[in-house]
């Protein structure tokens, strides 16, 4: 039995961070004819058009002469990386970093809690290739979270005896590091997103390496997402797909799960659905799973040629949660969780993406203050750079460090970051001139420079 068709070579990571480009902005001026106008379809015109133009704008999204200058400003960087190498207005943004995002992830952690007490080796992989899917419907989001300044972190606590910790660890390229732990599993990811700009859409590859270990039974697992390609970014209803396959491979014994996700055509055909196979390590399917990635996820167990076994009957796995209605940013209740401080340890890191105060200001409905604040971060950012190499200084992350493992993708080779333990060892004991209290967060300065002593890196 074959796995799905393959409809294009992907590797990577999983990241909570694929929709986080989903509005570097631009306009090809292509006019749609006909197949417009047909009320409750999720997507109008998958190719972008001025009719539902209107709708974006009401968002508070573009208007037409935003359109027309970010289009004057765009156009040069058709089929370039601009990952990081374009100022955009705030009024694009959510209230939200990517690092924040990558803890999105763990809103439906309890998956790899219920894979690692499994004793079924193929219904433990449909556990955690659940876990990996639940993400996409917060992918779905076509606001852009704020780059992380160098040297960012962001910590939770308090979610299902959670410890989640992000870093940014390199500006150029744009690359974060992740670590979360608790009895039942480790993550570790390194996420360093590529682009390719093409005009009125964009297409996200997700470079980099993501691994989970699970503590009962050892085993190390790795997955490799599809690819994500954002549409209609100045004209028409702006969406967000993932066509392409997601592998998660059991390191330790060679088993593997294969889903395809599929495309979305016109008027939403296809959109969301996801079928696919758990393979043992000889490639023989032993379990089918399909679902939707926006709803939920379920299996069956399957003969060799990939059929229902007679007798069985699908079982639903994961579910999204209800949601928010009617949310600005169309947030999660685990998103708004994520800008708590009832999510933070008790004491917090002055490097914390919560204290970040554009992101704040946002937060708060003040675009003004937001769009002020970014900038003077960004141009406090340019000066520690400046100070930095004057003293022939190289700027050194704090809490994981640069390996020798080299993660091979097809869009080049990438570095890989590893915890280093240390946020365990002195969480405890980090001195009060390093920490900030919660309940003063909102006195205190944001300060992701600090915590690295530039003399002697």
């Amino acid at each position: 039995m074959s796995s799905p068709e393959k409809k294009m070579e992907n590797k990577g990571f999983f990241s909570s961070m694929s929709s986080s480009l989903s509005i570097f902005s631009n306009a090809m001026h292509r006019s749609v004819n006909g197949m417009l106008g047909y009320e409750n379809l999720e997507v109008v015109n998958p190719e972008g058009g001025k009719d539902d133009a209107e709708e974006e704008a009401q968002r508070g999204r573009w208007k037409q002469e935003e359109r027309d200058s970010y289009w004057r400003m765009m156009q040069k960087y058709i089929g370039s990386d601009v990952t990081s190498m374009v100022t955009l207005p705030v009024i694009i943004f959510e209230p939200m970093t990517m690092l924040q995002k990558m803890a999105e992830l763990m809103e439906y952690c309890h998956l790899l809690d219920q894979a690692d007490e499994c004793e079924d080796p193929y219904l433990r992989l449909v556990y955690a290739t659940s876990w990996a899917i639940s993400v996409y419907f917060a992918f779905q989001r076509t606001w852009k979270p704020f780059n992380p300044i160098l040297g960012e972190t962001y910590e939770m606590v308090n979610h299902n005896g959670i410890t989640f910790l992000s870093e940014q660890v390199s500006h150029h390229p744009p690359m974060s590091a992740g670590h979360c732990e608790n009895e039942h599993f480790i993550y570790d990811v390194t996420s360093k997103l590529k682009t390719k700009f093409l005009g009125n859409s964009l297409d996200v590859y997700p470079v980099g390496r993501t691994r989970v270990t699970l503590k009962r039974s050892g085993v190390v697992l790795d997955l490799v997402p599809p690819p994500t390609k954002v549409h209609n970014l100045i004209f028409g209803r702006t969406w967000v797909d993932s066509p392409g396959e997601m592998i998660m491979t059991n390191l330790t014994t060679g088993d593997k799960v294969v889903l395809y996700f599929q495309p979305c055509g016109w008027f939403g055909a296809g959109r969301y659905e996801v079928d696919g196979y758990v393979y043992d390590a000889n490639e023989e399917p032993k379990l089918l799973m399909t679902g939707k990635w926006n709803e939920s996820m379920s299996y069956q167990p399957c003969d060799v040629e990939g059929e229902p076994l007679p007798g069985t009957e699908l079982k639903e796995v994961w579910h999204v949660a209800d949601t928010p209605k009617n949310d600005k940013y169309q947030y999660t209740y685990f998103a708004h969780k994520i800008n708590s401080f009832d999510t933070a340890p008790k004491k917090l890191l002055a490097s914390d993406s919560r204290l970040r105060p554009d992101r704040y200001a946002l937060e708060m409905g003040d675009l003004s203050k937001s769009g002020a604040e970014k900038s003077s971060l960004e141009e406090r950012q340019r000066a520690e750079k400046r100070n930095r190499e004057a003293k022939g200084d190289n700027f050194t992350p704090r809490w994981f460090d640069l390996t020798e493992d080299v993660a091979a993708t097809p869009w080049g080779d990438m570095e890989v970051y590893q915890y280093n333990g240390k946020y365990t060892e002195h969480r405890a004991a980090l001195d009060n001139s390093d920490i900030v209290e919660v309940e003063d967060v909102k006195t205190k300065e944001f300060n992701p420079w600090q915590y690295n002593d530039l003399s002697a890196a």
